[in-house]
């Protein structure tokens, strides 16, 4: 996952353009996707698919003729999404269009104009202090035409036309952790899944934010009905503790799932309720879908200094921690695979246990009590309404206990499961 980020890192992106193509075609030497190409002016919803913007060449040089901004050096250094200009400006007319951080100023920052014609250059905040006054050449070799905007999809067929969603923007340039981690990640669970049996189908998308999303559910409003669970994967790279910003629904099975997971394993989390402010969570579940869709990452966007900078590079995103949010994805994604509602053949007072030899049968449990009360929880609750999340979070025992009990139980012909789960 890490090799790929790398890979990744040097690309150019934004919304539409040839930078969102290398970065599809990196992420498919992984992963079988479909491209699919929008043409720019195509309405989605309230929102018109913009014109394609690409980038070859852009500077800024000093009154001596000396290249002081470059492109070439770090594509954060251009305002993402620049019309083209050549032209000769006073530092005073120079400086409405440059950005800096004050608050980190050593750091370049990452800012766009996607919707509004404009151009800029982004530059450290000490490196803006020193300017000297005179004339400044500035070139942008752009390009705002029609085109299309490009988006990847990637289909996994289960046993059922039951969707698990996963989206992953692709945008943003030379941003490690927002959001090479999240495509990373991304490609290589949709990579690990195609080799496994499934209950549920899965579909990832890999596109760019806030038009992608919303293009693409433009695109599939007939299909979102399949969706069952959602997740938006984005800054999972970092040392930050695992957060997770639960759906707009709030008790949706998904936020119920992520939380068994996060509540057992052992290590610091945070749990959001939803707000309309972030990710493409904010698309699928905007009142006319509302669907369950949360956003899984570790620090959070905009809590960690080097977010939407220069900083946020290789050395901030770690092989260890995508490796860590890996684990959690797989381990969310075996709750919503092994989650059945069964029924307890034997449902008037406790059959005997002992006698079938099952107490010693279960397994993952270091502490015999907990094997008869997981056991014992499962018998009570299977009455054909509560799911094996509902008796854990019921029993609060963890969910691998109760799954592990059921299949002891169903193997010795106490529960018959409901088909409809």
């Amino acid at each position: 996952m890490y090799r790929l980020v790398t890979e990744l890192f040097p690309i150019c992106r934004s919304i539409t353009g040839k930078g969102v193509r290398e970065t599809l075609a990196l992420v498919q030497e992984r992963v079988p996707i479909d491209i699919r190409e929008v043409p720019s002016g195509t309405r989605v919803f309230d929102w018109i698919v913009p014109k394609e913007w690409n980038i070859r060449e852009a500077w800024v040089k000093d009154p001596a003729g000396k290249k002081i901004i470059d492109l070439q050096k770090s594509n954060l250094h251009v305002l993402n999404y620049s019309a083209p200009i050549h032209a000769t400006l006073s530092l005073g007319e120079l400086k409405h269009h440059l950005y800096s951080s004050p608050e980190h100023p050593d750091w370049i920052p990452y800012r766009t104009s996607y919707y509004n014609n404009n151009w800029g250059f982004c530059l450290p905040h000490n490196q803006l202090l020193g300017l000297s006054e005179g004339d400044y050449e500035v070139f942008i070799d752009s390009s705002l035409e029609d085109g299309h905007l490009t988006y990847g999809e990637h289909y996994l067929r289960g046993e059922t036309e039951v969707e698990v969603l996963i989206s992953a923007h692709i945008c943003h340039p030379s941003l490690a952790n927002d959001n090479l981690s999240g495509i990373a990640v991304a490609a290589f669970l949709a990579d690990h899944l195609s080799k496994l049996p499934l209950k549920y189908s899965y579909r990832f998308l890999f596109i760019p934010g806030t038009i992608g999303s919303i293009t693409w559910l433009s695109l599939n409003e007939s299909e979102v009905c399949r969706i069952k669970y959602g997740l938006v994967f984005t800054c999972l790279g970092d040392s930050g503790k695992v957060t997770y910003k639960k759906s707009r629904r709030g008790d949706a099975d998904i936020d119920r799932a992520v939380t068994e997971v996060l509540k057992n394993s052992g290590e610091a989390f945070e749990i959001r309720e939803f707000s309309p402010y972030g990710y493409d969570e904010r698309q699928f579940c905007s009142p006319g879908f509302n669907l369950p869709v949360g956003c899984l990452m570790r620090t959070p966007h905009s809590q960690y200094p080097e977010y939407h900078t220069s900083a946020d590079n290789l050395d901030f995103v770690r092989p260890e921690y995508l490796a860590d949010s890996f684990t959690k994805c797989l381990a969310i994604i075996e709750i919503l695979e092994s989650d059945r509602v069964y029924w307890n053949l034997n449902p008037k007072c406790e059959p005997q246990l002992g006698k079938r030899g099952i107490y010693s049968q279960v397994g993952g449990q270091t502490d015999g009590k907990s094997d008869e009360l997981a056991l014992l929880w499962v018998l009570n609750l299977s009455d054909g309404k509560h799911s094996l999340l509902d008796i854990a979070e019921r029993s609060n025992l963890k969910f691998s206990a109760i799954a592990n009990a059921a299949q002891v139980l169903f193997d010795k012909g106490l529960l018959r499961q409901d088909r409809s789960t």
